[in-house]
């Protein structure tokens, strides 16, 4: 029911319409019969700046970000999280009095899918690969959360720079080592994978329809004891977590990084907990 007083939060990005944030979030205004509602819109780049300037006019709650705005969110709030000044990017906004601060839930929805799986990776090695925002922002909170030791491959294409100024902060800024690799050079790879605890694929390599993609290149690779991550869920088993499970590795793949960054965002603008268990069963299950 939607009434004079329904709050509104929102989710800004191109394109949109795929987005199950909307369901999620609803769910759980409806659980703890909070009146608001969350919509999605498709806003252009050269949009953007005019559809911020009335959100923050009409004094919204909130809103999250995503492709392709986060970047130019991190320019634009006033305020940022301790996580979102690492990063470089913002994926949620919380409104107070026209003062907009940023935060970046992505990378601590991975570490909850981490833990949501079975694990603790604190005080061992990560492995990643990838250079866009889904690395920057898992590597950042790895290292918040006190993962000691990590090492990023990536392409030296249009994302090093930005990826190796994250990487910079990181060990700056925290205890954490993060050094950066050539992602052709595979014998770093293989010497990266096997001191490793965990390896996260945070590229899109392996999404459909390239299903058959994978950037480590055999079993070979793997250890037994490494947990294999993979931050695609469509498909939910890509090439990459066959070939480690073949070789008798534990695997997760990103399903439960997207509910957990919404729910890490829904706190933040409600002051609630999202009903997790609930929105799973509803929105994702296998």
């Amino acid at each position: 029911m939607i009434t004079g007083h329904t709050g509104l939060l929102c989710l800004l990005g191109s394109p949109v319409a795929h987005s199950v944030s909307p369901a999620m979030h609803n769910e759980a205004f409806a659980y703890h019969k909070l009146d608001y509602v969350y919509l999605a819109f498709d806003v252009s780049l050269e949009r953007f700046d005019g559809v911020v300037e009335a959100l923050t006019a009409m004094n919204v709650r909130g809103w999250n970000c995503t492709m392709p705005h986060k970047r130019r969110m991190y320019e634009r709030v006033d305020v940022l999280s301790e996580e979102a000044q690492l990063i470089g990017a913002v994926n949620t906004v919380v409104q107070k009095d026209g003062v907009l601060t940023g935060y970046n839930t992505d990378g601590k929805g991975y570490m909850a899918s981490v833990r949501d799986a079975g694990y603790d990776i604190s005080g061992g090695k990560m492995t990643l690969l990838g250079a866009g925002g889904a690395a920057a922002s898992i590597i950042a909170q790895a290292a918040l959360d006190g993962v000691p030791r990590i090492d990023l491959l990536a392409r030296k294409g249009k994302s090093w720079d930005a990826i190796q100024k994250v990487a910079d902060r990181i060990c700056r800024q925290t205890d954490c080592q993060v050094r950066l690799f050539e992602l052709a050079d595979l014998c770093q790879m293989k010497e990266s994978i096997q001191e490793s605890r965990i390896l996260i694929n945070a590229s899109s390599v392996g999404m459909g329809p390239d299903l058959a993609g994978c950037l480590v290149p055999d079993e070979s690779y793997f250890h037994r004891d490494l947990i294999v991550s993979d931050v695609i869920y469509n498909p939910r088993k890509t090439r990459l977590l066959q070939m480690a499970e073949k070789a008798g590795c534990s695997v997760f793949n990103g399903m439960y990084m997207l509910l957990y960054q919404g729910a890490y965002a829904f706190e933040l603008w409600t002051g609630k907990k999202m009903p997790v268990d609930l929105v799973k069963e509803k929105y994702f299950r296998d």
